[in-house]
């Protein structure tokens, strides 16, 4: 398929993507799933890209890259993504253009399931979140396992771990900053995502998620929602497979021209989380997990 190949600028031609069942081949990659982003894409990459070269000028062993997942985007993402390219060069920066839209969470899916990292991390394009938060949460990866991200690779890449960014240390300043019946939706959706799905998580949709590779592999090959439930139905599986999540705190700012319209995305999760508790019930979703 046309979507498996990324543009090479120092070949000068397409490159098919790997596949997250082949061994892995640097530290991280982080995947950003972009629908019409020309606008908010820009300064998000030059705040990861900043802090990811200064990170390999201290470490030069130390392998990145980033992949940006167009989602059929009409406007000039795919330009922007490949500009940045060229600039960096194709090892470091990829673009994953799908021709149709498949939803946030079919481009999150698409996007990991064509990373290289031992560690993949998926960030939402409007840099709400600081990337320098990754420490956070490579630290909470290294203090449950013992194991360092940039030297331990191997071991890091076949653990069963996730380490998630959650924004529920900000909820009181938000709830003052939106209106009543936005706080409405919002309890509704949180009421709903642990009645029908996940317990214990207090953010389960923060765009800021860290997987090992084997937790990547094992939870996307099940994942069946394309839409902005995604991220729960995520935790759920990981649940069911008693993969540890942590949840750490991060730094988040609204920025505006979100894809998410107040009513219609609510009812949207809702009827996904409905979809999402019921089809694993009667056994039409079925979770898979290969030990070997």
């Amino acid at each position: 398929m046309e979507e498996d190949y990324f543009y090479d600028s120092e070949k000068d031609r397409k490159e098919k993507f790997p596949s997250i069942y082949d061994p892995y081949m640097l530290n991280l990659s982080i995947v950003v799933p972009a629908y019409n982003e020309e606008e908010r894409l820009p300064p998000m990459l030059d705040e990861a890209l900043t802090f990811l070269e200064s990170r390999q000028k201290i470490n030069p062993s130390y392998e990145y890259e980033i992949i940006i997942v167009s989602d059929g985007s009409k406007d000039g993402t795919v330009k922007v993504a490949e500009s940045y390219s060229k600039k960096f060069g194709s090892d470091k920066i990829r673009c994953l253009n799908l021709i149709k839209n498949r939803g946030k969470g079919g481009a999150v899916r698409l996007g990991v399931q064509s990373s290289r990292g031992a560690v993949i991390l998926f960030a939402d394009a409007d840099g709400a979140s600081k990337f320098e938060d990754i420490t956070k949460l490579e630290s909470e990866l290294k203090n449950l396992t013992g194991l360092n991200p940039d030297i331990d690779s191997q071991k890091i890449a076949d653990s069963l771990l996730i380490v998630i960014g959650s924004r529920a240390h900000l909820e009181k300043e938000s709830l003052a900053k939106r209106s009543f019946f936005r706080n409405i939706l919002m309890y509704g959706f949180h009421f709903l995502v642990w009645l029908f799905t996940v317990k214990g998580i207090k953010d389960t949709q923060c765009g800021f998620k860290m997987f090992t590779r084997k937790a990547a592999e094992v939870t996307f090959q099940n994942l069946h929602i394309d839409r902005w439930a995604f991220d729960v139905e995520l935790l759920y599986i990981s649940q069911k497979l008693n993969i540890p999540i942590l949840e750490v705190p991060v730094r988040w700012t609204e920025i505006e021209g979100s894809k998410v319209t107040p009513v219609l995305s609510w009812i949207q999760m809702g009827c996904d989380l409905g979809l999402i508790w019921l089809k694993y019930k009667i056994g039409a979703w079925k979770i898979k997990y290969n030990k070997a």
